[in-house]
């Protein structure tokens, strides 16, 4: 586990508390996501204003990612002429930063409504995505309400909001069932009502099929692409049904050659899985890393920024230019090559509990709806049309 430490900082006439670890991505990805966080090139860490509740949070934050080292930022307390300096003073910037603006739109009465879910959000350890999601959901719920007082709503009113957003603002079935989630968790997990959700219904969704390329298609998108580092990703995306953000978080050491694996760490749902690695994958592998040169202990795709993982977003415009170049116009993206590896093995005949094990699904429903996409069953009927004496 890596460890975290604590000192006191002053930069720029602030009196900061300065965290410092070694390169890691996901400790990188939870501090971004706490509002006050800054980081500082000529430190080269991450700081905060000095506060005791920020102390605090930093603590709850890293509590089971990280060990917290917080003796150096205690010692210089221990020092101070002052004893009211010590161990950790309420509030002791030189400097007094100006409140961060409450977001267009919001009023004072809902100030505290983002903070202190984005608190709750962080101690439960909610990945960094999930708490984007929910605070734009909150906020955008903020924005409407005005001055009324979100804490106040009662169960009616929360389906008054909820039917005006399916009628008038035409949100889709999949973006209310994200609302709800993010306003269920505000009043469940932080004002605890857990019962004002109990009678508001969720809209159906709608049973749309993922979308799946053939074989061919994928073989031409693939072919097309001459850059080594990005053909071996798309590659490793569609040999073992990966999501892209599990492609672009790889570990170098995670290929494992000797049992032909490979391990997927704290995938979606913060489980980790093996998955098969490919004959031919590893010889692309191997040709890659013989070029690249990738750390044995670090990513297996850098980003630009040395020790940073790939962008999920540089991935998705890899295969778009791809699919343009190759002349595939069937509508699909990265995620396309996962569920098309599911497809095709349905197809070549593959247990559909071991295609659940391999994605990585907690309830085979998921997995099963590979079954609409395959043409297995349906290359076996004949059409009616074909039985008919046409001339």
């Amino acid at each position: 586990m890596k460890t975290v430490t604590l000192k006191y900082l002053e930069h720029k006439d602030h009196q900061l508390i300065g965290i410092y670890f070694e390169k890691d991505a996901g400790l990188n990805t939870a501090l971004q996501a706490v509002a006050g966080i800054r980081w500082s090139r000529t430190h080269q860490c991450w700081h905060i204003p000095l506060h005791r509740d920020n102390y605090h949070l930093l603590t709850g934050l890293l509590q089971g990612k990280a060990t917290v080292n917080s003796q150096p930022l205690l010692q210089h307390f221990k020092k101070q002429e002052s004893p009211a300096h010590a161990p950790f003073p309420v509030t002791i910037v030189t400097k007094v930063p100006k409140a961060k603006a409450l977001p267009a739109g919001i009023h004072i009465v809902n100030k505290h409504v983002l903070p202190a879910m984005q608190q709750q959000l962080q101690l439960k350890a909610y990945s960094a995505s999930t708490i984007k999601t929910y605070l734009n959901e909150v906020q955008q719920f903020l924005q409407l309400i005005k001055a009324n007082a979100a804490d106040e709503f009662t169960t009616q009113r929360l389906k008054d909001y909820l039917q005006y957003c399916y009628t008038q603002l035409k949100l889709s079935e999949n973006t209310l069932h994200s609302r709800i989630n993010a306003l269920k968790f505000y009043y469940e997990q932080v004002l605890k009502k857990e019962k004002l959700f109990w009678e508001i219904p969720r809209p159906k969704k709608a049973g749309q099929l993922p979308k799946v390329f053939s074989q061919d298609d994928i073989a031409a998108i693939i072919n097309s692409v001459t850059n080594k580092k990005h053909k071996v990703m798309l590659m490793l995306a569609y040999s073992a049904g990966l999501r892209v953000s599990e492609v672009v978080e790889i570990k170098t050491f995670e290929i494992d050659s000797k049992r032909m694996t490979i391990f997927i760490s704290n995938a979606k749902g913060k489980k980790d899985r093996v998955v098969n690695l490919s004959p031919v994958l590893l010889v692309m592998l191997r040709e890659y890393a013989g070029e690249y040169k990738p750390a044995k202990k670090g990513y297996l795709f850098e980003g630009s920024t040395k020790g940073s993982s790939y962008s999920t977003r540089s991935l998705q415009e890899i295969i778009q230019a791809a699919k343009k170049k190759a002349g595939v116009i069937k509508p699909g993206s990265i995620h396309s090559l996962r569920h098309s590896f599911a497809t095709h093995l349905i197809e070549k005949g593959t247990d559909i509990t071991m295609i659940q094990k391999l994605l990585g699904h907690n309830d085979i429903k998921t997995t099963l709806r590979y079954l609409h996409t395959s043409n297995k069953d349906l290359l076996k009927i004949v059409s009616p049309l074909d039985d008919l004496n046409l001339t």
